[in-house]
């Protein structure tokens, strides 16, 4: 794996379900993550220059998983997530949405197949999304 890929991690709907738990291979998904890659966070917890992510997050992980989330790096922004993003280097943003003005900023730089859309409601999702970033990162 490639440790200059860079990963913009989202929380809602990508390590938490809508109910709050935790979603099958997230724990897996996380580790392979930490392991092989320059991760962010790239969410709403950190907007605005707040970084709230991992304590949101130990409500639901265990200490263990939390120990390594605390390594992940915030992304602050604004408006648009896309704002933080590094265009120059290879990278994958996990999310389970993006608006309309980010997808156009991602298709402007030529850089709209780094955004995996998760949808958690998928059988095995986070499997699937962690077997596409394996396939496409060398």
């Amino acid at each position: 794996m490639n440790k200059n890929c860079k990963i913009y991690l989202d929380i809602d709907g990508v390590l938490l379900m809508k109910d709050g738990s935790i979603p099958d291979f997230s724990v897996e998904l996380i580790s392979f993550l930490k392991e092989n890659f320059e991760c962010y966070w790239l969410t709403t917890h950190c907007r605005g220059g707040e970084n709230k992510a991992v304590q949101y997050l130990s409500k639901y992980y265990p200490t263990e998983i939390i120990e390594k989330l605390k390594t992940i790096s915030p992304a602050y922004w604004n408006d648009l997530k896309t704002e933080v993003i590094d265009f120059d280097s290879m990278f994958f943003w996990l999310d389970d949405y993006a608006m309309e003005a980010e997808k156009k900023v991602l298709n402007s730089y030529n850089k709209l197949n780094s955004l995996i859309l998760v949808n958690l409601k998928n059988s095995n999702e986070l499997k699937a999304v962690l077997d596409k970033i394996k396939r496409a990162n060398p």
